[in-house]
């Protein structure tokens, strides 16, 4: 309540008190923060509870697995295969044996991501392969023909090599790519055993039958 007075020069005043701390000014708004958190926590818990509930949480499996995948791509180093492999079966067992459990959905998430991360893991080791970093010269190769392209000039075919055996050492390529004269390339399937000069990726190899 504000009463009026005469202040010493003889000038008006008014003097008043404050409104209570608990009440906010006419068309104000108050939020509350601290009350606004458990129906936000609580609509969070149903919607997780109907995602694990039957037959809706097998569609999420697969967004899990991808993402193990992209933890693989996000690693700083490549994985160690036996690792990944043995934590991935590891946390499958233990999905498994938590199926009657109300963990069971939280244990098939993580066990998907480590499964998508032991099979990207898996799939880089299998399709791996030895790439020539410098030149060799004569190289003793056997091993068999796998497909053959004939040029204008000179004849091309590839090798998957059963042995390989070089002055610089036990170097092993899976498979190499070798010119030879016009019409003189092996038949495809046929074994042959032949020296050559094998260049890096973006040169041909020349090869000379044995």
């Amino acid at each position: 309540m504000a009463e009026q007075g005469n202040t010493p020069g003889g000038r008006r005043g008014y003097a008043g008190t404050w409104p209570p701390r608990t009440a906010a000014p006419v068309g104000g708004f108050a939020p509350s923060v601290r009350g606004a958190w458990p129906p936000f926590i609580e609509t969070l818990r149903q919607w997780v509870r109907a995602e694990a509930g039957a037959g809706r949480l097998l569609p999420w499996v697969p967004v899990a697995f991808g993402t193990g995948i992209a933890f693989y791509f996000a690693a700083d180093h490549e994985p160690v295969l036996s690792v990944a492999a043995t934590v991935a079966l590891a946390l499958g067992a233990v999905a498994l044996l938590l199926r009657r459990q109300k963990f069971f959905p939280v244990a098939v998430m993580i066990a998907a991501v480590a499964a998508g991360f032991a099979t990207a893991t898996w799939k880089t080791a299998r399709i791996a392969h030895g790439v020539l970093a410098r030149p060799m010269f004569s190289v003793t190769l056997t091993g068999f023909v796998e497909t053959r392209d004939i040029r204008e000039r000179t004849d091309r075919f590839v090798l998957r090599v059963v042995t390989m055996e070089s002055a610089r050492g036990p170097t092993k390529l899976e498979r190499v790519r070798l010119s030879v004269k016009k019409g003189t390339a092996p038949a495809v399937g046929s074994f042959v055993a032949l020296k050559a000069r094998l260049l890096p990726p973006g040169q041909r190899g020349v090869a000379n039958r044995v």
